[in-house]
């Protein structure tokens, strides 16, 4: 793949590796707890674990994605599945913020429209990236066959 390619796929896996290492910090950069009631502390479990697990997959898939980006870039298309769908992962999270259910704006207007924007970005970005995958995969199969 073009170099281009190359450096768009480890900007998509890194960003992506940032965002699931980040949001084990979110609960406590945000005052998560401030908004819940105390009382609820079945609420506030189950909240921590879906953050947790959320973070730790979405952080472990990126980290194997850019341990194995040399197999992906040369087109290991068992490996390159895992790019798909890690991809989806973030055209389902745009698409939530874009038109199913969008952050609300308060408290803090800014926040809202940052994540709408950054995964908007990534998604598309992760789009070409895994496009391009595709097609250099159709080409490399047409050539082998």
């Amino acid at each position: 793949m073009r170099k281009g390619f190359k450096v768009l796929y480890y900007i998509t896996v890194i960003t992506s590796a940032l965002v699931g290492l980040w949001h084990f910090f979110v609960p406590w950069m945000f005052q998560w707890y401030d908004y819940l009631p105390m009382q609820y502390r079945n609420l506030i479990v189950g909240i921590d674990y879906t953050n947790y697990c959320f973070s730790l997959l979405l952080f472990g898939l990126s980290l194997m994605l850019i341990l194995l980006g040399r197999k992906v870039l040369s087109l290991n298309k068992e490996v390159a599945y895992f790019y798909f769908f890690l991809t989806f992962v973030w055209l389902f999270r745009a698409c939530l913020a874009s038109f199913i259910e969008p952050w609300p704006l308060q408290p803090i207007p800014a926040a809202a429209i940052g994540q709408l924007v950054a995964s908007d970005v990534l998604a598309l970005m992760m789009i070409i990236e895994s496009v391009a995958i595709i097609l250099s995969l159709k080409k490399a199969k047409k050539g082998n066959g």
